[in-house]
């Protein structure tokens, strides 16, 4: 794993970690969720997960959090952030396919940054549980620019994420159309965490999400 410092541009300087296997399919440019940084027990073990199945990441944290605020930057910030990180995936690349997204706010400041100006060399989104609506405050209003979106997107979400009601989210894909897949992790929530009855530890669903979006990756690409 590579430490490196991105700059962006009128912001300042932010943290970033670069994982790759020997020989990756792809390069995943993953951004945090909104409470936690690129270094949480999550994004840690999930980039492992997707080098151990031949995908690369790029972790990087967005200003606020570097700068150690607890309140998300504005929009367009988290969007620049969005941007130099993908633009140094370029230079790490080396011809591997880009894509681009994150887990919750990250996948979804990234959608936006994409709907706004497509973001250069990316082939797709991933979504790691993409924050439909607020808890308790259900609506479909975070999607709208999703339809100005014309690469494919992957959602990965679980079926009791109290962020994503499937009710509310079924219809949004159904309008997407062919432009999104989703996969629904059976009794997972936000955080993809699954009852015991559930019969799945927390490497099986780690190893769940990076198989999924290794297989969707190879049809994009």
């Amino acid at each position: 794993m590579k430490e490196l410092t991105l700059s962006v541009a009128g912001r300042g300087e932010i943290s970033a970690l670069h994982r790759s296997p020997e020989k990756p399919v792809a390069l995943l440019v993953l951004a945090h969720g909104a409470g936690a940084g690129m270094r949480h027990p999550f994004l840690e073990a999930l980039s492992a997960a997707y080098e151990e199945h031949g995908v690369a990441t790029l972790r990087y944290h967005f200003p606020y959090m570097e700068a150690g605020r607890g309140r998300p930057d504005p929009p367009e910030v988290l969007h620049a952030a969005v941007r130099t990180a993908v633009m140094t995936a370029g230079l790490l690349a080396d011809g591997v396919p880009i894509f681009a997204g994150g887990k919750s706010m990250g996948g979804r400041m990234t959608s936006q940054a994409q709907a706004d100006r497509p973001l250069p060399g990316v082939l797709g989104l991933v979504f790691v549980g993409f924050p439909l609506h607020p808890v308790g405050d259900p609506g479909t209003a975070r999607a709208d620019h999703l339809m100005r979106i014309s690469e494919p997107m992957l959602f990965l979400q679980g079926t009791r994420d109290r962020l994503a009601l499937p009710a509310l989210l079924n219809p949004v894909l159904t309008r997407l159309g062919d432009r999104a897949h989703v996969e629904w992790l059976g009794d997972g929530d936000h955080d993809f965490k699954v009852p015991v009855r559930g019969g799945m530890s927390r490497a099986e669903t780690l190893d769940w999400i990076a198989l999924r979006t290794l297989a969707w990756m190879r049809e994009a690409i």
